[in-house]
């Protein structure tokens, strides 16, 4: 067996898989829920979710189940200590300042972006982008221009293996048309995401390279939709985004 085969603790691998099986669309779940998300039997996952609830973690009305407050030390201890976060917060805040909106970063993990950190909350926003909040890529503006930057192979993985729900009436779930919505964000070089996520809510997100001209990370701008149409995010918002990209991109 080898060293790192020796190391791998697989019960600590469960136990964060049964709490990444919550997100902001599945923030309650039944034991059955939990056990196919995971790919583990009703009986492992529920002597995870029974010590996750004994130690605080987790919550249970008898056949729901969600995380609770304390989980959320661990996205705290990430954030209070991460580089990432401390070194976009100030391009984050003239962003907002000039905008008068919440800029935000967010990172692509798996089917999901994960918001690594906001500008102030000048306005009174949707309560769903909180830091740490993981939302699907598929619907969202940072998500769109996250995946563009992916080749062709992996896009078209990604597309096959997500069952995409329609949140709202505006949102886009077809193959094509969310291929689409890709290749016109690698195209431009922006994405919005109009009333696809929110009723109410647009955003509009730009990507963000490293030193090496990779895509690891995102950046928007999110408003209420009573704000600005989608013509004037672009000729408004979008110049900020850019150039807090490009600041943020020379440190990087």
């Amino acid at each position: 067996m080898r060293a790192n085969e020796r190391d791998h603790v697989g019960a600590l691998e469960k136990g964060l898989a049964v709490i990444e099986a919550f997100e902001a669309s599945n923030s309650t779940l039944t034991l059955s829920e939990v056990a196919r998300r995971t790919g583990l039997t009703r009986a492992t996952a529920r002597r995870y979710l029974l010590t996750l609830t004994r130690l605080n973690y987790a919550e249970c009305d008898g056949k729901f189940f969600s995380l609770a407050p304390r989980v959320l030390r661990l996205g705290y201890a990430y954030l209070s200590t991460a580089s990432l976060p401390k070194l976009a917060q100030p391009v984050l805040e003239a962003i907002g300042e000039r905008t008068r909106e919440v800029a935000s970063i967010a990172i692509l993990e798996g089917a999901e972006i994960a918001f690594l950190a906001h500008s102030a909350n000048r306005r009174i926003l949707s309560a769903t982008f909180g830091l740490g909040t993981r939302l699907p890529a598929y619907c969202t503006a940072m998500g769109r221009v996250l995946l563009a930057s992916r080749s062709d192979a992996e896009i078209e993985h990604f597309l096959k293996r997500i069952k995409p729900q329609k949140l709202t009436a505006r949102t886009k779930t077809a193959q094509r048309e969310l291929l689409a919505e890709i290749i016109r964000a690698r195209t431009n070089g922006y994405s919005i995401s109009d009333e696809e996520l929110e009723i109410g809510l647009r955003s509009i997100a730009v990507p963000v390279t490293d030193s090496r001209g990779e895509v690891k990370l995102a950046m928007s701008v999110s408003l209420q939709s009573g704000r600005m149409t989608t013509a004037q995010m672009i000729q408004q918002i979008l110049p900020a985004l850019k150039s807090g990209s490009q600041s943020l991109s020379a440190m990087l």
